[in-house]
């Protein structure tokens, strides 16, 4: 099998009803469709072999969250590469092709991931991955077509393979050795940025992650958490302190952290101040959440510094997002490339 299309569920019975069928009708000779239960209390697993009797399943006995379900999914599957997709995904017919190709062809290549639009308005950006993930230097993620809050239309300006730090966990094309190499997704980030830490491990390593945006999906996004509800707002605080303290070279995360601990208090008092007391306390449970688990996490962080070979990585914006973003008034990706090349 050259390509395992896997599928994490969770209480999706919709979802799969309405979005699994474009990937049955995209899905070539060469791999398979499968979707993995997350345990699931709905009727799923039943909808799945009553209306898609021709996708595989794997009824995973509990709900391990999107890091762990995948790493447990994905064990002892023997395919050349994985799809992660998302199960609110539209794929176009031929989506599959244009990622097996330019990945037969570059072996320094570990993942990739297709241009992700918004399946709710397809002439736009989808803010969860959109044509590939970058982070800052105090460690903001942001994307070719999203910068904050600000999504761009799609116009074909960012219509380049272009190296990238992190290819998206919505649609997520990576090489099944690589995957097994560095172990897999962190299955105590439980969900959110962890495919920026797997990405980033891989890229330490000397690994290329692409875009592909002729391989065009569109993504509904927010089907499992909403923007503004603070347990997402937890998980994205916590674990990006988790993966800056995994990831970043000695000299430079004492200074980081310091300034994420004046930054994240900042965002704290924004969020009280307009009326979101439950995200500030959420920022708050997350600090005191990464002081509690940081020592756990020091022999990864020993291991990943030990194996990483690229002293400097050009897809980590060297200043502030917050300063161009909101100083400098710099809010697309093209402006603050425009801006470095000065």
């Amino acid at each position: 099998m050259k390509t395992a299309i896997v599928i994490l569920n969770w209480n999706g019975v919709d979802m799969l009803r309405h979005y699994l069928p474009s990937v049955c009708a995209a899905c070539p000779s060469d791999a398979c469709v499968i979707v993995a239960d997350n345990g699931s209390t709905d009727d799923s697993l039943r909808m799945l072999a009553d209306e898609f009797p021709t996708v595989q399943t794997i009824a995973l006995p509990q709900n391990y969250g999107f890091a762990e379900g995948y790493n447990q999914a994905l064990r002892g599957l023997q395919a050349e590469y994985y799809l992660l997709l998302n199960s609110d995904v539209r794929v176009e017919p031929g989506f599959l092709q244009p990622l097996v190709d330019y990945m037969d062809t570059h072996p320094d290549c570990a993942a990739c991931q297709p241009k992700l639009l918004s399946d709710a308005q397809p002439e736009q950006f989808e803010y969860a991955g959109a044509c590939g993930g970058f982070i800052d230097r105090w460690g903001y993620p942001y994307c070719r077509g999203r910068v904050f809050q600000t999504i761009e239309t799609d116009h074909g300006q960012y219509d380049t393979i272009v190296p990238i730090l992190w290819a998206s966990g919505a649609a997520l094309f990576i090489r099944r050795t690589d995957w097994e190499n560095v172990g897999g997704l962190d299955g105590r980030f439980f969900a959110h940025m962890e495919e920026i830490d797997l990405c980033w491990r891989l890229r330490a390593r000397g690994r290329q992650i692409v875009c592909i945006p002729e391989s065009r999906v569109y993504h509904l996004g927010g089907g499992t958490l909403q923007q503004g509800n603070p347990r997402k707002t937890f998980l994205n605080f916590r674990n990006n302190l988790l993966l800056l303290y995994k990831n970043l070279p000695d000299e430079q995360l004492h200074r980081t952290l310091r300034w994420r601990w004046l930054l994240d208090y900042v965002a704290a008092l924004k969020f009280l101040l307009t009326g979101s007391a439950g995200e500030a306390k959420a920022v708050w449970k997350a600090r005191r959440a990464f002081a509690k688990m940081r020592r756990s996490f020091t022999p990864q962080r020993e291991e990943n510094l030990r194996l990483s070979s690229v002293a400097h990585i050009p897809e980590i914006y060297p200043h502030s997002l917050l300063y161009t973003y909101y100083v400098q008034g710099r809010k697309t990706f093209a402006a603050m490339v425009k801006e470095l090349q000065k």
